[in-house]
């Protein structure tokens, strides 16, 4: 899986970086069904994180979360991406 995680507006601290990459952690079981993952974060009073992720088999899902404190938004991003790709391997090995 390539992770590819961009700041727009600001630019990330090393303390950012470390927590998003260690709830990447929470997504591991995927790295062989994922191509890309393309994160980009916002900060506009609040943080905004847009996620598109792109699957071996030529789907997509599209992920976005917000909340004002980072680490709250993370958080809601990893619940939101967790399910999205549990839901797209689950209909993958149905149609097998």
């Amino acid at each position: 899986m390539t992770k590819s995680i961009s700041a727009q507006g600001f630019s990330l601290k090393k303390d950012q970086s470390d927590l998003i990459e260690s709830k990447l952690q929470r997504i591991a079981y995927a790295d062989n069904l994922i191509v890309d993952l393309i994160m980009h974060v916002k900060e506009d009073k609040k943080y905004y994180f847009d996620v598109t992720i792109n699957f071996r088999w030529g789907a997509n899902a599209h992920v976005t979360s917000d909340d004002f404190d980072f680490a709250a938004a993370v958080n809601k991003l990893m619940d939101i991406l967790d399910t999205k790709i549990k839901k797209e391997k689950d209909k993958i090995q149905e149609k097998k």
